[in-house]
């Protein structure tokens, strides 16, 4: 999100500090660290996709059996479930 807001992407109502922090907490949202194994199977995805924060997204999504919320096409040429 602060990617796409410094890009222009993404026009947020506050600082991302601030909005993300808050929003994370209105929403039970809990962080995702990456791990190495993120980091890894990343090697084994089909280039699909050329962005490394998609792809391991794409990554983490996969290993802990997570959904994906985007409207980018791409993501959802993976082996992954797409909300949106």
């Amino acid at each position: 999100m602060a990617t796409k807001a410094q890009l222009g992407k993404l026009l947020l109502p506050k600082n991302p500090e601030q909005f993300i922090s808050e929003q994370l907490l209105i929403n039970s949202i809990e962080g995702l660290p990456i791990h190495i194994s993120h980091a890894v199977r990343v090697y084994h995805l089909p280039i699909h996709h050329k962005d490394p924060f998609d792809r391991i997204l794409v990554a983490q999504s996969q290993l802990e059996n997570l959904s994906i919320m985007t409207l980018d096409p791409l993501i959802s040429q993976y082996d992954v479930n797409v909300i949106w």
